[in-house]
């Protein structure tokens, strides 16, 4: 199969592996899924807990039956079980979600900061596969896609914080479940269907793109035209 030709269906391309395609989502909504029948049926903690990791386990059982990869399935299992001990410690159900919240908020200002400072973070999704990491700067086009995308991540985390905070300071554990499941793999969905409208609007060829300060990207040698 041949690679990506243009810098769009490259970012596809990555972005797909980075979420973890379509398993990648539906390992994502089962088990905030599970906590809130648990929660809803018995208010108990432990119980909604249990129910979410074992999903996990069973999705975690079924890439290793099919050979796939295991860092979706292992990463929410991990997630889930720190959440587990925080709220087990302090005895407050809503610390489940603290985790994923400072997460979110992390993540936003991560990704703020590097919009701010012309060094999006989705363009790292591009360097990472060409022989030079950052020349994807020397090409306004390219930097001005990759400003788009991440802003359009950006703004799911923003989402997530703003709905997602208030329901945890005033305590509501059922809302914060239908909130994480709500805006989990729904939003993720509608996010990655603007992303490809975005991305199915541009042909910028690749390797044009990419090459060297002295090639078609970057101008006269030495002279890049993106700082």
């Amino acid at each position: 199969m041949s690679g990506p030709r243009t810098v769009e269906e490259l970012v596809r391309q990555r972005l797909s592996t980075a979420l973890g395609g379509w398993r990648g989502l539906v390992d994502s909504a089962v088990a905030p899924l599970a906590f809130l029948v648990g929660w809803l049926t018995t208010k108990d903690l432990a119980i909604s807990v249990g129910a979410s990791i074992a999903v996990m386990l069973v999705a975690l059982v079924v890439r290793v039956a099919r050979r796939e990869t295991l860092q979706f399935a292992v990463g929410g299992i991990v997630v889930t079980a720190v959440a587990a001990f925080i709220a087990s410690r302090t005895g407050r159900s809503q610390d489940v979600f603290l985790p994923g919240i400072l997460l979110n908020l992390a993540l936003a200002v991560v990704f703020a900061v590097s919009m701010v400072t012309r060094w999006p973070v989705v363009g790292f999704l591009v360097g990472a596969v060409t022989e030079e990491p950052t020349a994807w700067r020397r090409d306004r086009g390219v930097v001005s896609l990759c400003q788009k995308l991440t802003g359009l991540l950006l703004a799911g985390y923003l989402v997530r914080v703003a709905v997602q905070l208030p329901l945890y300071l005033a305590g509501n554990t059922t809302a914060l479940a239908v909130a994480k499941l709500a805006l989990g793999w729904p939003l993720l969905l509608l996010g990655i269907v603007v992303a490809g409208l975005v991305l199915l609007k541009g042909r910028t060829p690749l390797q044009a793109d990419h090459g060297p300060a002295g090639g078609p990207a970057g101008g006269p040698a030495g002279e890049p035209a993106q700082r």
